[in-house]
C-alpha cells in the first residue's frame, strides 16, 4: 500500500467523472464535434476512447482525400484544443508534458497527425520533441549547416523539415512544442571527425566516454573547448530558427559510470585531461606556487611534502600558494613545515579540480541557453536529482551541479526512482525542492505508463497523485515517454513497419 492515500473528495469526483463517461454512448451525441471533444475521461484531461476513435476515423478519411472529413477533422482539432486549454487551467498540473522522439519513417503522410492526436487524447498540453540525440540532428539534410548528420537521410527527403512540421501540427492542437537536445554528449559521429579530436573529454586514464559508457554511443566533450562551444551554439541557433516554444538541455553533465567508477575519488577520475580544460585550470592559479602545485597534482594525482618544500624554494619570494577561491590559512599556520601543510593543500587542490570541472558544465549551459534567452524562448535544464551528490570524499561521477543552475531556467529533475512504490520518486523531488531557491520553476519528469506498473515503477496515476499530495505547488509534470505508452507503435515507426 502506498503511504500517500487518495484524498476522498478527489477520489469521489474521479469516479463520478468516470461513470459519466462509461454511460455515455456515441448514439447520444447529436453534435459529434463539440460533444466528443468534451468527453473527458479522467481528472488528467484525457479523452474517452469513443472521442479518440471518432477523431481517428476522421483522420483516416481525410487522409484518403475526403474533403468533408477533412473539414470536420480540422474543426474537432480546434474544439479539442480549446477544451484542453480550459481543462488544464482548471486541473492539476497545469502543464502535463510528454517526451517524444521522431524517426525517418514519420515523414509518411498522416503519421505526425496521429502522434499528436494521441498526445492530446492523453491530456498532454506540451511535447518535448527530441531534436539532437546520438550525434544526429532533426534538421533537413539540405538545410543542415551543423557538423552532425541529419536524422532523416532518406533519398528524396533531403528537404523535408520534420521539426517545423511537428511544431506546426502540435500548435494546431493546442500543444506547446519544446526542442529537447543532448548537450555535452555530442554523440559518436562527432568522434569520427579528426578535426574535433581535441574537443573530446578525457580522463586521467587516457579514456574517452566511448570506452566507459556501456552502449559505446555517448561521446562527451570538453565544455571548455572553444570549437565545441561554437559547434553547439550554431546547432541551437538552427533549431531556434524553427521557433519552438521552448528549449530543453539534457545530458548537461559528464559520463555516468558504473560500479566503483560511479564515484570520483581521485583526480584521474575527472575529465580534466584535454587541452582546453587544462589551460583554463592553470589560469585559475594566482601565483607561481599555485600554478606549480596544480600542475603536480594533475600529473601525479597528489602533492607530497617534498613537492611543497620544493615549490617553496623555487618561488621563495611568494607567500602561500594561491588560486581562485583559495583563502590562505592564518600566518602562523602558513609557516608550518611542508609535511604539516600537505594534507590541507592536497584537499584544497582536489576541491579546486572538482569545482573547475563543474564550472565548465555551468558555463556551457550559459552559452547553450543564450540564443533562446535573446529570443525570449523558455529554456529548461534536465538533470538527475542525485547527480550532484558527494559520497564520502568523492563525488558522483556525473559531476552535475544542478543546484547551481540558474533559477531563471526551468528545472526538469528526472524522478525515475525504481523502488516499486512512490516513496523514492517523491524523495527525489523533495531533494530538488529543498535545494531550489524560491521562484524556481520545477517540472519533474516521471517515467512510466498509464494504468500499469512498469520497470519497478507504479502507474503514472499513482505517481501523479503522490506528487500532488506532497507538492501541490508544482505547476507542471512531464512523462517519459511516448515510446513507453505506445511501444508497438514506436517500434513500427522506428523500423518502417506497417500493420
Amino acid at each position: 500500500m502506498s503511504k500517500y492515500p487518495l484524498n476522498v473528495a478527489r477520489s469521489t469526483l474521479f469516479w463520478r467523472r468516470l461513470f459519466a463517461v462509461v454511460f455515455t454512448t456515441s448514439w447520444l451525441l447529436p453534435n459529434f464535434g463539440s460533444q466528443a471533444a468534451r468527453a473527458q475521461v479522467t481528472e488528467y484531461c484525457q479523452l474517452s476512447s469513443t472521442a479518440a476513435q471518432e477523431k481517428e476515423n476522421l483522420r483516416l478519411l481525410a487522409l484518403k482525400g475526403k474533403q468533408d472529413a477533412q473539414t470536420r477533422y480540422q474543426n474537432i482539432l480546434q474544439e479539442q484544443a480549446q477544451e484542453l486549454r480550459e481543462c488544464r487551467t482548471q486541473t492539476w498540473p497545469q502543464i502535463q508534458a510528454i517526451w517524444l522522439r521522431l524517426y525517418p519513417c514519420d515523414i509518411k503522410p498522416g503519421t505526425i497527425d496521429q502522434i499528436m492526436d494521441r498526445i492530446v487524447n492523453r491530456g498532454y498540453n506540451q511535447v518535448y520533441l527530441e531534436v539532437f540525440y546520438d550525434g544526429q540532428v532533426l534538421l533537413p539534410a539540405k538545410a543542415n549547416p551543423t557538423v552532425w548528420p541529419a536524422v532523416i537521410r532518406t533519398p528524396g527527403a533531403e528537404k523535408v523539415d520534420i521539426l517545423a512540421t511537428a511544431i506546426k501540427k502540435g500548435r494546431q492542437r493546442g500543444l506547446k512544442v519544446y526542442a529537447w537536445m543532448f548537450t555535452t554528449n555530442f554523440g559518436y559521429t562527432y568522434a569520427q571527425r579528426p578535426d574535433r579530436e581535441s574537443a573530446i573529454a578525457r580522463n586521467g586514464k587516457g579514456q574517452t566516454s566511448l570506452y566507459v559508457v556501456d552502449n559505446g554511443s555517448q561521446l562527451f566533450i570538453d565544455p571548455y573547448n572553444p570549437q565545441a562551444k561554437r559547434d553547439y551554439y550554431q546547432l541551437v541557433q538552427e533549431v531556434l530558427r524553427r521557433r519552438p516554444d521552448g528549449l530543453l538541455l539534457d545530458y548537461v553533465r559528464y559520463p555516468r559510470q558504473t560500479g566503483s567508477d560511479s564515484i570520483a575519488t581521485k583526480v584521474s577520475d575527472l575529465w580534466l585531461f584535454s587541452p582546453a580544460i587544462q589551460e583554463a585550470l592553470f589560469k585559475r592559479a594566482q601565483n607561481y606556487k599555485g600554478l606549480d602545485l596544480i600542475r603536480r597534482f594533475l600529473s601525479k594525482g597528489y602533492v607530497s611534502g617534498g613537492d611543497i618544500a620544493e615549490v617553496d624554494k623555487l618561488y621563495a619570494l611568494e607567500g602561500e600558494p594561491l588560486w581562485q577561491g583559495r583563502i590562505p590559512p592564518p600566518a602562523e599556520k602558513s609557516i608550518l613545515p611542508a609535511t604539516d601543510r600537505q594534507p590541507l593543500l592536497q584537499w584544497e587542490l582536489w576541491q579546486l579540480t572538482v569545482a573547475h570541472a563543474m564550472q565548465g558544465i555551468l558555463d556551457f549551459v550559459t552559452i547553450a541557453s543564450y540564443p533562446a534567452k535573446q529570443q525570449g524562448i523558455a529554456t529548461g535544464v534536465v538533470f538527475f536529482p542525485d547527480g550532484n551528490q558527494t559520497v564520502g570524499q568523492g563525488y558522483d561521477s556525473r559531476l552535475q551541479p544542478w543546484d547551481r543552475f540558474p533559477t531563471t531556467l526551468q528545472w526538469h529533475p528526472m524522478a525515475y526512482g525504481t523502488c516499486g512504490n512512490v516513496s523514492c520518486i517523491v524523495a527525489q523531488v523533495q531533494r530538488v525542492l529543498s535545494m531550489a531557491k524560491p521562484g524556481t520553476q520545477i517540472i519533474p519528469a516521471l517515467a512510466g505508463q498509464w494504468g500499469k506498473s512498469v520497470s519497478n515503477r507504479p502507474p503514472l496515476e499513482a505517481q501523479m497523485k503522490a506528487l500532488r499530495q506532497f507538492a501541490p505547488q508544482l505547476k507542471g509534470v512531464s512523462h517519459f515517454a511516448y515510446s513507453w505508452q505506445y511501444p508497438q507503435s514506436d517500434s513500427d515507426r522506428k523500423f518502417c513497419r506497417t500493420r
